[in-house]
């Protein structure tokens, strides 16, 4: 598992590749929690565009960070998950919670539009 966490305006983009899974889910967890307190950022960005598994302590790792930005009125959105991880997100709920978008562009002006309408 390769994780990349940059900040762009008020958002954090999380790039992931590999597995999300009980062997990365803490990995991922810790180093995205930390980069959100460090930077400060409202909303969350997750590139799946290059993960090609993911089990419930994946998920886990989604909902929970779902859970943290609600409180706070930010938003998530999800960047082009393979089929295979997307139907799993899908039978999770996942998709109810998080906008799936097909660019960096897409999902950035979509957190920040949404953020400011509030």
């Amino acid at each position: 598992m390769n994780l990349e966490v940059n900040t762009d305006s008020d958002v954090l983009l999380v790039r992931i590749k590999g597995e999300m899974d009980l062997a990365s889910a803490e990995q991922i967890r810790s180093e995205v929690d930390r980069k959100f307190l460090a930077e400060n950022c409202r909303h969350l960005l997750l590139d799946l565009t290059r993960v090609t598994f993911i089990d419930s302590s994946g998920i886990g790792v989604i909902l929970g960070r779902y859970r943290r930005l609600s409180g706070g009125g930010g938003k998530m959105a999800i960047l082009k998950p393979q089929p295979q991880v997307r139907r799993v997100l899908d039978i999770a709920g996942v998709s109810g919670l998080a906008t799936y978008c097909r660019s960096e562009k897409e999902g950035i002006g979509f957190l920040l539009r949404r953020g400011e309408a509030q």
